[in-house]
């Protein structure tokens, strides 16, 4: 769940942002500067810096909620398991979202302008453009992208470990987690081995059923 969640949204949000950045419209350096610091900024200390908002007592966030009157008392959000959950998740999405901007921002400019040109001549609207001839050939840059991210979100473990360890009371404790907990934590390491093995099985199965996919949509578009 949380990967799906986390990689959806980086997908969305990472897509909408090449289309602004391919597009020709005022603020477009604004928006690449602040495409930057996800990955200026060492991953650890993004991590400690949504950590510090993320705080209940002199956290960005919670202090900002309280002034304007949405919530009366601090807010420990990532002692609450429904809202860690999300924290986590956004963390996440905003270290991610850059590398998905970039390469998608890649896939479109690679898009021959001929066609552009052609359903520009017919009268075509920019939303119809984008729906008829950049959504189409950017699927496979979609599918490629979105099976990296895939593997990357499943994978992450420094985000929730420094974050909340995997609690509270396990809300945010994912398979990778987990692991870690049984090998490290609890010094069961033939247990945490096999939990690794698995997860590898089960990642490389993820992985061959996709490419699978991706190919018999490959041919039945070629057909």
């Amino acid at each position: 769940v949380w990967t799906f969640f986390s990689v959806a949204a980086k997908m969305v949000i990472g897509t909408m942002g090449a289309t602004l950045l391919n597009a020709a419209i005022p603020g477009q350096t604004v928006f690449r500067i602040l495409t930057m610091p996800p990955w200026i900024v060492p991953m650890a200390i993004g991590i400690f810096m949504w950590g510090w908002m993320y705080n209940g007592q002199f956290g960005m966030i919670s202090g900002i909620l309280q002034n304007f009157g949405f919530i009366s008392k601090p807010w420990p959000i990532l002692a609450q398991g429904n809202s860690a959950f999300w924290a986590t998740i956004v963390t996440d999405v905003w270290i991610g979202v850059p590398m998905v901007t970039i390469y998608m921002l890649a896939a479109m400019q690679s898009i021959p302008k001929d066609l552009y040109e052609a359903a520009w001549t017919d009268g075509a609207s920019r939303g119809y453009r984008f729906r008829k001839i950049t959504l189409p050939l950017l699927v496979p840059a979609l599918l490629t992208m979105s099976l990296l991210s895939m593997i990357a979100t499943f994978n992450s473990f420094d985000i929730i470990w420094i974050l909340t360890q995997g609690g509270p009371s396990g809300d945010t404790t994912t398979m990778i987690i987990d692991t870690y907990k049984t090998a490290i934590g609890s010094r069961k390491y033939g247990e945490g081995a096999a939990r690794a093995v698995v997860i590898c099985i089960f990642v490389s199965i993820f992985c061959i059923v996709y490419f699978r996919a991706v190919r018999k949509l490959s041919q039945g578009e070629a057909k």
